[in-house]
């Protein structure tokens, strides 16, 4: 039960992404916003650990390779994720990239020849008719719903990636992977520069104004630090696959409520039939590839132990 509510804490915390962007209402240019985002959910995962541990996280020396491709990957599916956010509305970002287990299917089949049976034909069947119906070149949000769409495929890359290295079991190596995030995007702190950090948001209806960076804040250590914290603590209670099916509906359904109640976000209904389609299809092949493979990585918090 306390791992059904921690994980259920956890899809809410990943849902809450797309907000934390759009409050902070582009004080901060994006590619900066996700270099603050990883750095504060790299030192909570770092405190954190500490504290549940009572030990410091080592230092990964045998993984040093796997524990920066990880983290490049990480910052590069964050910075993309976060940058469709700022051009779409919550749902269709989260949508579009609920494509991601069609692109681990073919990346799996490409580079780890993991067999495709021909039941799979049926499912991608839906996930295109789901795609076709949700229709990502319609209704003036085009670039960001492709921008979805490839956050999903660098994602399913993390994923395969993986695999392939047999990352099977969580550990505290994330803290270290998020660290590398924070470091490969700390150079647009140049480019783009630091972002009106010390600026306000005022809210008149409340009465009040809220700095900038309290949202950031949220972003890094809600959305990010406390979801990669949760997940590995849940992923020693429930199999990798349990939570991947659970995540792969819920966290959109969630993304897209607090889209409407914060921001009054309609999706399209074309966008919420299309959801219904890609999203079943979605967990319909995730349950199929996970049959047999239990421990299979489903998450960048599976990355601690290399099985040769």
């Amino acid at each position: 039960m306390k791992a059904l509510l921690l994980l259920a804490l956890i899809t809410v915390s990943e849902a809450t992404i797309g907000v934390f962007v759009k409050l902070s209402d582009g004080l901060i240019p994006v590619q900066t916003l996700t270099f603050y985002a990883m750095a504060f959910a790299a030192v909570f995962l770092f405190i954190a650990r500490a504290l549940a541990s009572r030990e410091w996280p080592r230092f990964p020396r045998g993984n040093v390779k796997d524990t920066v491709i990880i983290g490049a990957l990480i910052a590069a599916q964050g910075g993309v994720f976060n940058y469709a956010m700022t051009l779409v509305p919550i749902a269709n970002a989260v949508i579009f990239w609920s494509i991601a287990p069609f692109f681990v299917f073919i990346f799996s089949a490409l580079f780890l020849g993991e067999k495709a049976h021909k039941r799979y034909i049926g499912i991608f069947v839906i996930a295109l008719a789901g795609i076709a119906v949700a229709n990502p070149l319609s209704g003036g949000h085009t670039l960001g719903n492709l921008v979805a769409l490839a956050t999903g495929a660098i994602y399913a890359a993390m994923i395969t990636y993986m695999r392939y290295e047999g990352k099977t079991e969580t550990g505290n190596d994330i803290a270290w992977s998020l660290l590398a995030a924070a470091l490969v995007l700390s150079p647009s702190l140049l480019l783009v520069g630091p972002g009106k950090v010390s600026a306000t948001i005022s809210y008149p209806g409340l009465g009040i104004s809220v700095p900038v960076m309290l949202w950031v804040g949220g972003l890094g250590v809600i959305s990010t630090g406390f979801a990669y914290f949760g997940i590995s603590i849940v992923l020693k209670v429930l199999n990798a696959n349990v939570y991947s099916l659970v995540d792969i509906i819920v966290s959109p359904v969630v993304a897209t409520t607090l889209g409407y109640l914060v921001f009054a976000e309609v999706p399209a209904r074309s966008t919420i039939y299309g959801a219904v389609l890609l999203l079943g299809a979605g967990f319909w092949l995730t349950r199929e590839m996970s049959r047999g493979a239990k421990n299979r990585a489903a998450h960048p918090c599976q990355i601690a132990s290399h099985h040769t």
